[in-house]
């Protein structure tokens, strides 16, 4: 029983909820994300490019080697890591333009500047 208790108390600690919804969040995100690549970039790349990458392989004796899946992995992960990027560069600048409030002095420190500036 005792174990059960530091398992619950583990679990429903703020650190392990911000945790598991950060997850569910970044997974979802990550679906988003990999459909905007999928449904709308690389057709344009494609088109561009004029070439379809999940149909490149080469046939080697009786295996038949999918390389353009793994062009269009490349691809999707580099796109995907970008936009990520961008993301989080956005949310850092977001965070460093809210202004910190200065804590307050407190009262034994603003005693002491005082004795100290009155010298």
């Amino acid at each position: 029983m005792q174990l059960f208790k530091e398992f619950k108390e583990f679990a429903v600690k703020g650190n392990m909820m911000d945790m598991a919804i950060g997850i569910i969040i970044g997974a979802a995100f990550g679906k988003i994300v990999a459909s905007f690549v999928a449904d709308i970039i690389m057709p344009v790349v494609g088109s561009l490019v004029n070439v379809d990458f999940a149909g490149l392989s080469i046939v080697v004796g009786n295996a038949s080697i999918m390389y353009g899946n793994f062009i269009q992995t490349v691809v999707d992960f580099t796109i995907i890591a970008f936009v990520i990027f961008m993301v989080v560069k956005q949310m850092n600048k977001l965070k460093k333009e809210a202004p910190a409030e200065p804590e307050a002095t407190p009262a034994d420190i603003k005693l002491l500047q005082e004795i100290r500036d009155a010298l």
